[in-house]
């Protein structure tokens, strides 16, 4: 049997090279605060392949995806052991675009304290009067550059996010940063009207596109997991206040207020963790979570 080593292995993730495409395993480990915790989050690799999966095939009218299996027996049989089953997905290879497509419907966490100081979000102004987890009138698109691990994502402007992709492909950089821009907005348009009729609220979420073999847009990476994404209930739902979540706002929360944690999560945060996870994925898929 053929052995696989990870090529790349990203804080939550590691992706083979399996030739013609690539197989991305979500593991089971939780990162907060640019730190990889001490804890493993079981089943949480396996729930957020799901819901990728999920949101690939709901969103598949609107723009192309990596996605091509998660089934393991469509992958080597080195895949075919049971610590890759149900958080393995075989996706095409793209060349990926250098750029996190960040799309935000309510004001929360960072935007809010920047729209607190200057009534702005990453330099787009907004109405005033806004309070903490509004709605906006309409989504914000708010790109940031892709750093590297362990350096933090700056925001960019619109225009700024043009310039970059223009370095790399002359002529095209506006063109791809309009793709990239309408995509995100058309697809958590799409997600967020779909979730809120299942009772939950995507308050904002990430995207990240890639190139594929004919030079066209195509979304790869996760999709509206609870990790790219904040997600809210909508029952009890208030502004003028934090939201609970059903992320890793949990987590984040439970080590801020307990600062000397050395990165080591109490098992009933951990259980807590996953309870919240499984709720999220059950409820939008209308399915109960096996891996």
């Amino acid at each position: 049997m053929q052995e696989f080593k990870p090529f790349k292995e990203g804080k939550v993730r590691e992706v083979y090279d399996n030739g013609e495409s690539l197989i991305i395993v979500a593991t089971d480990r939780i990162s907060a605060f640019d730190n990889i915790l001490k804890n493993k989050i079981t089943d949480k690799g396996a729930i957020l392949t799901q819901m990728s999966k999920f949101w690939f095939d709901f969103t598949s009218d609107v723009v192309s995806n990596h996605m091509l299996s998660v089934d393991t027996k469509d992958m080597p049989e080195f895949f075919q052991q049971e610590r890759f089953d149900g958080n393995s997905m075989m996706c095409k290879k793209l060349e990926m675009l250098p750029i996190e497509c960040i799309v935000r419907g309510y004001i929360t966490g960072s935007g809010w304290a920047s729209y607190q100081e200057n009534g702005t979000v990453c330099g787009i102004k907004l109405p005033e009067g806004l309070v903490e987890s509004d709605k906006l009138p309409e989504p914000i698109y708010t790109p940031s550059t892709k750093a590297d691990l362990g350096d933090h994502d700056e925001n960019i402007s619109f225009e700024q996010s043009v310039e970059v992709l223009e370095k790399i492909y002359p002529e095209k950089g506006r063109e791809y940063a309009e793709k990239i821009r309408d995509y995100t907005i058309a697809l958590y348009k799409k997600c967020a009207e779909y979730a809120l009729s299942k009772g939950i609220i995507i308050a904002d979420t990430k995207f990240e596109f890639g190139l594929d073999e004919n030079g066209e847009v195509v979304i790869g990476d996760e999709m509206l997991t609870p990790d790219s994404s904040r997600f809210w209930p909508l029952e009890g739902y208030k502004p003028g206040q934090g939201q609970p979540s059903f992320d890793k706002q949990f987590v984040r929360d439970w080590l801020k207020a307990n600062p000397d944690n050395d990165f080591l999560l109490p098992d009933e945060v951990v259980t807590k963790t996953v309870d919240k996870y499984k709720e999220a994925y059950e409820l939008l898929t209308g399915k109960e979570f096996t891996r």
